[in-house]
């Protein structure tokens, strides 16, 4: 608030001059003597009121009070978030009229015609009303830059490191014109199959990246997962879209069936178990389901049974089922021959959309991924041959576990050396549609072989990038002699 002097002149004292009637009393011959003293104390009465009318009115207040009065006589004049103008408190708006700051007040009228008059004794009056000043106007929210600090004297800056560079790009296959140059000599075109096993993982950006690339080129890849659906939701998806037929399996733990039950009642009671566990979020008509996981070779029999039953479930429950998983070097070659197995092969071979033989392949060895060979790598060409003996149809196989050693596998450029061998291996049959490379992700008595794998990820991204092979259009077959692929 600022003390502000009016322009107007304040209330002054004012004089109030009242004119008495002088004519003489005339005399009557009634008027007797209290007539007399009546008329007499009339005159006294109007004779004290013409005194008190020429009386001039009191003298101001001392200082302090005249600022007192004179703004207690101001209508009160109330601003709020600069608001004007304010309302009495009546609620009635104040009008004030024009703009800020306040204009003049006029003294409200009396109720007696009096003739008004200045007196010449007057003083000149403040009064305290409300003044925005200029920095009342700038917003308070506005803030003022604080200037940068300045390094002190004599300091060196550390020298901006430079970003980091992006991958190198690399020229990638046109897979449509291959596959239609191909096709014009009478074979068609087959694409790398090797993808990852994948259980629980901190880091999916890598895998991811993966997936996209090679989804984005149109050629399919090859996932497992066990116990995580996330990957494979995102790859179901993005298959979903695209058209791409990757190829999906899903496995959960708590694998093996209850051998001391009948085959039949085994079968019904691990399905259920394994059915009803599999994740909501995955479509069972695109993603496979692994059941069993390196079963006892020497229940082989038993297992075929079992394996019959559980096709059967599975089928009519609209899943697609992975039989088997036998371990890298089983079962033996005599155990395809029995009775029931080749009444599965057969089921197997005639669904092949539907039905599926889970293998697991790889050599055991850092050193040498070719190591006893065709037992370890290269096991399913006994299969096919002993199916093509029988005139059965080559079924679907999916190598749902490869590598090298359980917790280590070599350097990358080597590693990806023994990835080419085995994909000339794989590339002429359409029945193998994947494998998945051991292990992508966080778990037991794994060592560091996560980390290892997770290094593959890009050189892997680019060699299924760079390369492709060719092989017989259906219904040729390729050959199943293993010396043909040694590498």
């Amino acid at each position: 608030m600022s003390r502000l002097k009016s322009s107007s002149s304040p209330d002054k004292a004012r004089v109030v001059k009242c004119t008495r009637n002088k004519s003489p009393l005339s005399t009557h011959p009634g008027i007797n003597g209290p007539r007399i003293i009546a008329l007499l104390l009339l005159v006294l009465m109007i004779t004290t009121s013409i005194a008190a009318c020429t009386e001039q009115n009191p003298s101001s207040p001392p200082n302090g009070e005249e600022e007192a009065l004179s703004t207690a006589t101001m209508p009160a004049i109330d601003i709020v978030g600069g608001s004007y103008p304010s309302a009495d408190s009546s609620g009635t708006p104040t009008t004030l009229g024009g703009a800020y700051p306040a204009p003049e007040f006029t003294a409200s009228a009396t109720t007696a015609p009096v003739e008004i008059t200045a007196s010449a004794d007057s003083a000149t009056g403040e009064i305290f009303v409300p003044v925005i000043e200029a920095s009342q106007l700038t917003p308070s929210a506005t803030k003022v830059a604080t200037p940068t600090a300045l390094p002190p004297e004599n300091s060196i800056a550390e020298p901006t490191p430079p970003a980091e560079p992006s991958p190198t790009p690399f020229a990638t296959v046109d897979f449509a014109a291959a596959q239609t140059s191909l096709l014009e000599q009478g074979r068609e075109l087959a694409t790398v199959k090797h993808g990852f096993h994948v259980t629980l993982m901190e880091d999916k950006t890598l895998l991811e990246d993966w997936m996209a690339r090679l989804d984005e080129a149109g050629v399919p890849f090859f996932l497992k997962a066990v116990n995580n659906a996330e990957p494979l939701y995102q790859a179901q998806e993005m298959m979903k879209k695209s058209g791409v037929p990757h190829v999906l399996v899903y496995r959960a733990v708590g694998d093996l069936p209850n051998y001391n039950l009948s085959p039949k009642e085994a079968a019904s009671q691990h399905w259920i178990l394994h059915r009803d566990q599999f994740p909501p979020e995955l479509d069972p008509s695109v993603v496979w389901l692994e059941t069993i996981n390196e079963p006892d070779r020497l229940r082989s029999e038993w297992l075929a049974e079992f394996a019959l039953e559980t096709a059967r479930l599975a089928m009519a429950d609209g899943f697609r089922w992975a039989a088997f998983g036998w371990a890298a070097g089983e079962p033996e070659p005599e155990h395809w021959q029995s009775p029931a197995m080749l009444e599965f092969l057969r089921l197997a071979g005639e669904n092949p959309d539907r039905l599926a033989i889970a293998l697991h392949e790889g050599s055991g060895s850092v050193e040498d991924a070719a190591f006893d060979y065709p037992f370890r790598t290269g096991r399913f060409l006994k299969l096919f041959e002993i199916a093509d003996k029988h005139g059965i149809p080559r079924p679907t196989v999916l190598i749902t576990e490869w590598g090298w050693a359980y917790d280590d596998i070599p350097p990358v450029d080597e590693a990806i050396a023994d990835i080419e061998w085995a994909s000339r291996l794989y590339a002429p049959f359409p029945e193998v549609k994947g494998a998945a490379i051991w292990n992508l992700g966080i778990g037991c008595c794994f060592g560091n072989v996560s980390e290892q794998v997770r290094e593959l990820i890009g050189a892997l991204t680019e060699f299924t990038l760079t390369h492709y092979f060719d092989r017989p259009i259906p219904p040729q077959k390729a050959s199943t002699d293993p010396e043909l692929y040694r590498p």
